[in-house]
C-alpha cells in the first residue's frame, strides 16, 4: 500500500482507536481545575520537521499557525522519540505523584521514567516519556476495511495524579496536559527542497512514495561493485559473471567453490598446463593450503611430483638401481598426492576432472588421496 493512499485527517480525540479500547474522555472536575498546585511543562526532545496539512488547510495565517501550535511529537517507525516533562510543586506540602498516559494510540508505544514518586514543596522534578512506533508500522499494519484509512495522527494526554501527603483528607487531584502524536515515514528527499516546502507534511509524504520507488535502484548503484564481485554477488548473477570470463558454471561445484573459481578464472587460464596452475586450481576446490613456504614438494598438502629418470651422462658410471632404470621409463608422467585433514572428504571424480582439464594432452598421471 502506497503512503499516498493514507488519510491524513486527524481523528477526533473522542473517537476510540480500533487498536485500543480506552475512550479519550476528560475526567477532570471543576474543583481540580480551579485548585491546581502542580504545574506540568512538556518539551519534545526533537525539532518538528513538518506541519500537518490539517493545520495548513485552516483559514489562519501561517504565522498564526506557527505561534499557536500546541505540543506535538513526531514518531518515525522503529525510532525512539522523547518528551521531557518538567514538574513543579507550587504548594506548601509534599505531593505523592503518579503519571499515566491516555489517548487513542496503542499503550505499548509509550514508556514513562520518573525520578521518584514524591515532590517536595516549591521543588521541581523531571520525567521522560519515550515513544516508539513499530518499525513495520507502514508495511505490516492490519488490513483496512473498505473506506477505512490508516490513522497517522493521534491525540495523547498525560495525567498527573497527585495527593497531598500531609492533608488529613488525602484527596487525590489530577493535572492533565494534552499533546499530539504524528506518525511519519523517515524521508530524505525533502532535504533537497527549500525550507518552505519542507514544512508541509503532505509534500514530505508525497516524496516518500518516489523515494520508496527509486531508493532500491540508488542503493544498487551505490554498491554496484558488490554485484560485480563473484564473492558477494547474488547467486542469480553468477552465470552472467561466469560468461564474462568464459567460465562454465558447473552444478557439481558448491556455491562457494563456484564463486572462488569465477573470481580466479583469469589466473587459472594464465597458468594452465603448469604445476603451479594445477596446484592453484586444486587449492580453490579442496581448500587445502598452497604451502608456498614449504621447500620440499613431498611435504606439501598438494604434492605434484614429476617422474623422470636421469639420461646417460658422459663421465659418470651408471649403476643399476641407483641412477639407471631398466626399460624405457615413463616420460611426461606425474603423480598428484592430496593430503586432507582427517574428516575432510574430497570428491575423487572432480579431482580427476580438474587434472584432465589442466594437464597437457600428452601427459599421464596418477592420483593419490591421503598419505599413500
Amino acid at each position: 500500500m502506497f503512503l499516498g493512499e493514507y488519510s491524513i485527517a486527524l481523528k477526533s480525540r473522542y473517537q476510540p482507536d480500533t487498536m485500543t479500547q480506552t475512550p479519550y474522555t476528560d475526567i477532570r472536575s471543576p474543583e481540580v481545575r480551579s485548585t491546581e498546585i502542580l504545574d506540568l511543562q512538556l518539551t519534545p526532545m526533537q525539532i518538528s520537521e513538518v506541519i500537518p496539512v490539517t493545520d495548513l488547510l485552516s483559514k489562519r495565517s501561517f504565522a498564526t499557525q506557527t505561534a499557536n501550535r500546541g505540543t506535538e511529537i513526531f514518531l518515525y517507525p522503529g525510532e525512539k522519540s522523547e518528551m521531557l516533562v518538567q514538574i513543579e510543586n507550587s504548594g506548601t506540602e509534599t505531593l505523592q505523584l503518579d503519571l499515566r498516559m491516555d489517548g487513542n494510540f496503542p499503550r505499548n508505544w509509550c514508556q514513562i521514567e520518573m525520578e521518584g514518586n514524591e515532590i517536595a514543596p516549591n521543588q521541581r522534578m523531571q520525567a521522560v516519556l519515550y515513544f516508539q512506533a513499530p518499525h513495520e508500522f507502514f508495511e505490516f499494519n492490519r488490513p483496512l476495511d473498505h473506506g477505512e484509512s490508516l490513522i497517522l495522527d493521534y491525540a495523547a494526554r498525560l495525567n498527573a495524579y497527585y495527593t497531598q501527603s500531609n492533608n488529613n483528607r488525602n484527596r487525590q487531584r489530577l493535572k492533565t496536559v494534552e499533546f499530539k502524536l504524528y506518525v511519519r515515514p523517515r524521508s530524505l528527499y525533502p532535504k533537497f527542497l527549500p525550507e518552505l516546502y519542507r514544512e508541509v507534511d503532505f509534500i514530505s509524504r508525497l516524496l516518500k512514495i518516489f523515494e520508496e520507488t527509486f531508493e532500491p535502484t540508488v542503493n544498487i548503484l551505490n554498491t554496484l561493485w558488490a554485484y560485480l564481485d563473484p564473492l558477494t554477488a547474488p547467486e542469480a548473477m553468477l552465470p552472467f559473471l561466469g560468461r564474462w570470463v568464459a567460465w562454465e558454471v558447473n552444478p557439481r561445484w558448491t556455491l562457494q567453490v563456484q564463486r572462488r573459481l569465477i573470481r580466479q578464472a583469469m589466473q587459472i587460464y594464465s597458468w594452465r598446463g603448469t604445476r603451479r596452475g594445477l596446484r592453484f586450481y586444486l587449492h580453490l576446490y579442496t581448500g587445502l593450503p598452497l604451502d608456498d613456504d614449504i621447500p620440499e614438494e613431498v611435504d606439501k598438502h598438494i604434492c605434484i611430483q614429476e617422474v623422470r629418470g636421469e639420461a646417460l651422462v658422459l663421465g659418470k658410471t651408471p649403476t643399476l638401481g641407483n641412477n639407471t632404470l631398466m626399460g624405457a621409463g615413463r616420460p611426461y608422467h606425474f603423480i598428484v598426492n592430496l593430503r586432507p585433514e582427517p574428516g575432510i572428504e574430497i570428491d575423487e571424480q572432480l579431482v580427476h576432472y580438474i587434472i584432465k582439464q589442466e594437464k597437457p594432452a600428452f601427459c599421464t598421471y596418477e592420483l593419490v588421496i591421503g598419505n599413500g
